[in-house]
């Protein structure tokens, strides 16, 4: 397994079949991922189920209610823009941080890659925290953020709220990383006003996902991609789209 730095963060994973990983090799990516944030793995000729196996190696899988599973593999939803008269929306988020245990872990396998456009966009939160004044990194440290659910149908006994550290140490690398999501999905942090509350979610957000903070993924057949939600954002960028793009997605819950 060969891994090279991308700019501004993330890492190329190479000499590596996605699939069934014994032990080590799952924990050295555990390891990336908890420094780098994003794992890009090109050029994988891997089926949903090879893209199960790689994901069973993290751990447990979770489903998003409300979202498409894919036919035959429930534990993967459909992400595509075939059939649809408008492109998909996306904002800067992090998975179903919604629920008192979130997904750790997203992976995207590139099922059709369209001519042109559909990036996929990743900001460092690490980074994020790290260059906040002083004076600011000790206050968020001290303060939770309410997520909620947004757009999805759920049934009447799911978890539709939970409260985390707006700026925690990530379990493995140790490093502070801030932990938002859309304006819409963050209704409040303790200690401050609704109005102060979302003035400082836009403010954050826009700190965070600054250009030179953000790593634009450009989609080629074979891709799967790996990140960790803990220490990044992420949103497809649906502008310009030129053919189908459809992705399958699956997630891990994962303490370390």
């Amino acid at each position: 397994m060969k891994a090279t730095p991308m700019h501004p963060f993330g890492v190329r994973v190479t000499d590596i079949t996605v699939g069934a990983l014994d032990p080590d090799t799952v924990d050295a990516l555990r390891g990336l991922l908890a420094e780098h944030g994003v794992a890009v793995f090109p050029g994988q000729d891997v089926d949903d189920a090879a893209f199960l196996d790689f994901l069973h190696a993290f751990g447990e899988t979770t489903f998003t209610q409300g979202e498409t599973p894919v036919p035959d593999f429930p534990e993967l939803n459909v992400i595509s823009n075939v059939g649809r008269t408008t492109p998909p929306r996306s904002q800067f988020h992090t998975d179903t941080s919604y629920v008192a245990h979130p997904p750790a872990y997203t992976a995207l396998r590139a099922v059709e890659v369209p001519d042109q456009g559909g990036q996929t966009l990743f900001a460092d939160q690490y980074r994020a925290f790290e260059t906040l004044p002083d004076v600011v990194r000790e206050d968020l440290t001290q303060r939770t953020v309410t997520h909620v659910v947004t757009g999805l149908e759920l049934d009447d006994d799911a978890e539709t709220s939970a409260d985390h550290p707006l700026a925690a140490p990530h379990p493995r690398s140790g490093r502070v990383a801030l932990y938002l999501s859309t304006p819409q999905r963050c209704a409040a942090i303790s200690g401050l006003s609704a109005e102060e509350a979302q003035d400082t979610i836009l403010s954050l957000l826009e700190h965070s996902t600054r250009d030179d903070n953000v790593l634009a993924h450009a989609w080629s057949p074979g891709d799967v991609v790996m990140w960790d939600n803990r220490c990044v954002l992420h949103r497809a960028d649906h502008s310009g789209v030129v053919g189908d793009r459809v992705m399958h997605r699956g997630m891990v819950l994962e303490s370390v």
